[in-house]
């Protein structure tokens, strides 16, 4: 029985895909094989029992195949391979093998052997002490569920659809118990607005997938799916992990991002005199939106994404090919590229960084990439190899000092001596109070600065912005901040040293025009909230 929530209820998970949306839902079935018939068979049953097994691997490995050719040429060849692990699982004789075994030994249908060897594969690895690990268990599940489909002919369904109200996912959040890397792609055809699961971690194939796919997603909310109805407005924020079922108009104000509660804005929305506005994007694949949107260039390229949607390190090769297709088809528009920034809250299995006390504090930003140097090499000489194609703005993170800026552009310089390219500058990032104190050295020694807001307020204000019981204090609205950034702005200005401000602070209408008069003459926002930021600008003052 559902329960028909009447007002605003605030639900805590954990965020696995950041973003925000705001809509009814559509509930996924995951209860298809609640039902299933499981019983013994009869000594000369077992080998048709097993010829169902055999049919059922031979169907879900065409199934697999064509996934990675399709998540292949609409996500990329990174995402893919997600679905060609899962082959391998399949793969694998001995999954097929004790499956074989159980119907013999115990002469059961193939529906129990199925349920009962992939149940304990999942168990031993959901009892590991690896985040990690424990996250492929999701791998295991997806796979049973897939042949028991195959086995007993039936096709995963969102729950409401034939109702006619159903709108099958379009424009709407999906929930379900687990986020699963299938779900994740097949639903994202329909536009799926994000997901909501009880159950599913950061590091699952799914949740790549859901980074990669911009779609925002939110886990660890105990029981939604058998507690809420279908239809119910819910607000989700892949950022904070809060859901926010039946939102009221003040707290869709208040949490969503400017213009989206409203009627979408035309794209290609008119320039702004005086203010530059750049777009951010986290992925290869988002620079036409850049375009669309009529953006003066990207301010941000958060190159660690490409590597958290792959799930691995990409190679030099792998890296180039990326940054060139950015920059090629840019134009010659400024294209700003954030090295690897990875640690706090970032800091993937495949990267080797160890367990830390307080991570936020520990190896992250320009502290990885000095202890790493072949990884910021790499990068480097990939970033050289674009620069072929357009000139190339290269921006080194969480930097605390010039010192340290200049320790990390050696490396940089180094790697590169020699190789053919076009233009690179070299930029720093203003997000920690220690830098912002020594602006004026690093400006000179930088050709440009960036100003992060998300983390500088956190250090700032020593908050962290993920804990609700904080949250008041971390706010931009303190004459201390902004004092500060003014002082970036003027240095930047003495010094005639190109400095933009990005972050969330630059995509929100109510604070654009502040930021022009103390100097900021450029932003970098979301492709999506470029119309509102412009118009905001551009709107009478009072």
């Amino acid at each position: 029985m559902k329960i028909e929530f009447q007002k605003e209820t605030r639900l805590q998970g954990m965020p696995v895909s950041p973003g925000i949306a705001c809509a009814g839902i559509c509930l996924f079935n995951e209860n298809r094989h609640a039902n299933l018939a499981v019983y013994q068979v009869g000594h000369d049953k077992r080998d048709f029992e097993k010829k169902r097994v055999e049919r059922a691997f031979a169907i879900a490995g065409r199934q697999l195949e064509d996934l990675r050719r399709d998540v292949s040429a609409r996500i990329g060849k990174a995402e893919s391979e997600i679905f060609s692990a899962q082959a391998g699982i399949l793969n694998d004789p001995g999954v097929r093998r004790d499956i074989e075994a159980l119907i013999a030994d115990n002469a059961v249908n193939a529906e129990a052997a199925v349920t009962g060897v992939m149940d304990a594969y999942e168990a031993r690895l959901l009892q590991l002490d690896n985040e990690y690990i424990r996250d492929r268990a999701t791998d295991i599940g997806e796979i049973k569920r897939r042949l028991l489909d195959i086995i007993s002919d039936i096709n995963p369904s969102l729950q409401c659809a034939g109702q006619p109200h159903c709108q099958k996912g379009r424009n709407r959040i999906i929930v379900a118990e687990e986020l699963t890397p299938t779900l994740t792609v097949e639903l994202d055809a329909g536009q799926t607005r994000g997901f909501v699961t009880e159950r599913g971690g950061k590091t699952s194939h799914a949740a790549i997938l859901a980074r990669a796919l911009g779609v925002p997603a939110v886990t660890g909310i105990a029981g939604i799916h058998g507690a809420i109805a279908c239809g119910t407005e819910l607000l989700v924020n892949g950022n904070t992990g809060e859901v926010v079922v039946w939102p009221s108009e003040a707290t869709k104000a208040a949490l969503l991002p400017a213009g989206m509660a409203a009627p979408a804005r035309r794209a290609g929305s008119p320039v702004v005199p005086g203010l530059k506005v750049l777009a951010n994007i986290s992925l290869a694949r988002d620079a036409p939106e850049v375009l669309a949107q009529n953006a003066e260039g990207i301010g941000l390229y958060r190159t660690e994404f490409e590597f958290f949607a792959a799930n691995r390190l990409l190679s030099e090769d792998e890296q180039a090919e990326k940054y060139a297709s950015v920059v090629g088809l840019m134009g010659g528009k400024k294209v700003t590229v954030r090295l690897l920034d990875v640690g706090g809250d970032k800091s993937e299995p495949f990267l080797g960084i160890a367990r830390e006390p307080n991570p936020y504090l520990g190896l992250r930003g320009a502290r990885f990439l000095l202890s790493r140097p072949d990884l910021l090499a790499t990068q480097a000489r990939a970033l050289a190899r674009a620069a072929a194609r357009g000139p190339v703005h290269v921006l080194y993170p969480m930097v605390v000092d010039c010192r340290q800026f200049l320790e990390l552009k050696k490396i940089f310089t180094e790697a590169t001596a020699g190789l053919k390219g076009g233009r690179i500058y070299h930029g720093v990032m203003f997000e920690v109070p220690s830098a912002c104190l020594q602006a004026r050295e690093l400006l000179e020694a930088a050709d440009f600065g960036s100003v992060g807001t998300n983390d500088l307020i956190q250090y700032l204000f020593a908050v962290d912005r993920n804990n609700e019981r904080v949250s008041a204090d971390y706010s931009p609205d303190r004459p201390v901040f902004w004092n500060l950034i003014e002082s970036l702005a003027r240095a930047a200005v003495e010094l005639k040293k190109p400095l933009s401000v990005c972050g969330e602070l630059a995509g929100d209408p109510a604070y654009v025009k502040k930021l022009m008069q103390i100097g900021i003459g450029e932003i970098s926002v979301s492709a999506k909230l470029i119309p509102a930021v412009r118009e905001a600008a551009l709107a009478p003052a009072g």
